[in-house]
């Protein structure tokens, strides 16, 4: 049997190696046909390929047909996020009264937004059975994957999964919305029993809370939290709900939507997006060089120290050795990610109330220096801007929400930019979306079996 295996094993071997042959293109070919690699254009610019009125993603002013880069700005539904933003400061809440502006596209009034909160409180529950069939039974390692799992097997539980009728769909939309931090904190509650051997929590939503509160009851033992804490995540939750039709999960949202398949097959393509590390994955990433650098900077306040390992990232001597300095740079933003200066704002409230102000120093001194280090040595003429990413691994370890949770807390939120998207494929009843592929393969004279080397 091992004499089986070993044989099995270098087969694959010699398979592997004809696949990575095989599957290797030309690279001058992309430029030569004009490909659009990435769906961008020579500038990294996204290529126009739908319309949309849920938001808006902006970067640059034009002062005399001049494009001229500017701090950024995203707009919900027309309204300026930072607007939205600010008016918080009278209220405790917002990531409910954002999924309502990205549904329907308008905000509440008082009466609206009462009937939308009880509405959302109704769904915040599973089927009977499902934790224990369904999220306890084989456990994943990944919460995504867990999340993905989830989702396909609740079309199991409803009698019209296949109904993608608007009020049908605005339905599923709503149940999955307000379901999915359950599905999150019980399949992390599941894998930190099965895998890491530790008493298994389980806690039910409380009717009357927000989003971020019962997130945090279900994941804390003691079910205790502050009202900064409950008030930070729920603005992370705000920010990460949409951010235009052309970010990887959402585009898949529309690509899939566009076959006219179920709302549970869109949903858990979109989770599958959002799980790599160049989406969803991506804080998790600024958080583990964070680490990093902490560990191999002596002084965390001397700015040549920091600067000079910086330099060692880029030149791939040191963390992952990819060269890259995570959270730094976006495809559209140029002078600043207006979500970025929210999280930063709202990290700093967080260390002042936890004692961590050297981190968030750490975090600062990198942000105002990599910029422009990455601009000099790459010689851009675009500015380079801390984005999203870059404080909400921090924020999240401030609030004692392991690693593992990170990216499904960003899925959380987006699932309601999500559901927008779909809904607007749907209404607008677009075509399939089908983008070409050029052929740069050469035909060839079919041989028999036995006429082949």
């Amino acid at each position: 049997m091992h004499r089986e295996t070993k044989v099995l094993d270098e087969k694959f071997d010699e398979l592997v190696k004809y696949c990575m042959v095989s599957g290797e293109i030309d690279q001058n070919l992309y430029t030569e046909y004009d490909v659009k690699r990435g769906l961008r254009d020579s500038n990294g610019n996204g290529v126009l390929t739908g319309l949309t009125e849920i938001s808006d993603v902006v970067a640059y002013n034009f002062v005399n047909g001049r494009k001229i880069p500017s701090d950024g700005r995203l707009y919900f539904q027309g309204y300026n996020v930072m607007d939205l933003v600010e008016d918080l400061q009278n209220r405790r809440f917002a990531f409910e009264e954002t999924t309502y502006l990205l549904l329907f596209g308008e905000l509440p009034n008082k009466e609206q937004l009462e009937t939308f909160l009880q509405i959302m409180s109704e769904c915040r529950q599973l089927p009977d059975s499902f934790v224990r069939d369904i999220i306890m039974k084989a456990p994943s390692l990944d919460m995504m994957n867990a999340m993905q799992k989830s989702v396909l097997t609740l079309y199991s539980y409803d009698e019209k999964a296949e109904d993608i009728s608007i009020p049908n769909v605005l339905r599923q939309s709503l149940s999955l919305i307000a379901q999915f931090p359950l599905i999150a904190g019980y399949a992390y509650q599941a894998y930190k029993h099965y895998h890491l051997d530790r008493s298994l929590l389980i806690r039910y939503p409380k009717e009357g809370l927000s989003t971020a509160e019962n997130l945090l009851r279900i994941l804390r033992r003691d079910a205790e939290y502050t009202e900064l804490e409950a008030k930070v995540l729920d603005i992370a939750l705000v920010l990460h709900t949409e951010h235009g039709g052309g970010n990887n999960s959402t585009f898949t949202t529309h690509v899939v939507s566009s076959t006219n398949t179920d709302t549970y097959s869109a949903i858990a393509a979109s989770l599958g997006s959002l799980k790599g590390p160049r989406h969803g994955g991506a804080n998790l990433k600024v958080e583990n060089m964070f680490e990093d650098i902490k560990a191999n900077v002596k002084d965390w306040t001397n700015e040549a120290e920091v600067k000079a390992y910086i330099n060692k990232i880029l030149d791939k001597e040191a963390f992952d050795h990819t060269g890259l300095v995570y959270g730094m740079g976006h495809a559209v933003y140029t002078l600043s990610d207006p979500r970025c200066v929210i999280m930063k704002r709202y990290a700093k409230m967080l260390a002042e109330e936890k004692g961590l102000q050297d981190v968030f120093a750490l975090y600062d001194l990198v942000e105002r220096t990599a910029g422009n280090i990455i601009m000099e040595r790459k010689k851009l003429q675009k500015p380079v801007c801390a984005n999203v990413d870059f404080y909400t691994g921090l924020l999240y370890t401030m609030l004692g929400i392991p690693k593992e949770l990170f990216t499904p807390i960003f899925a959380i939120a987006r699932i309601s930019g999500w559901s927008a998207h779909r809904i607007e494929e749907l209404v607008n009843k677009g075509k399939i979306i089908r983008p070409a592929y050029r052929y740069v393969g050469h035909h060839k004279d079919y041989r028999l079996l036995e006429e082949r080397n």
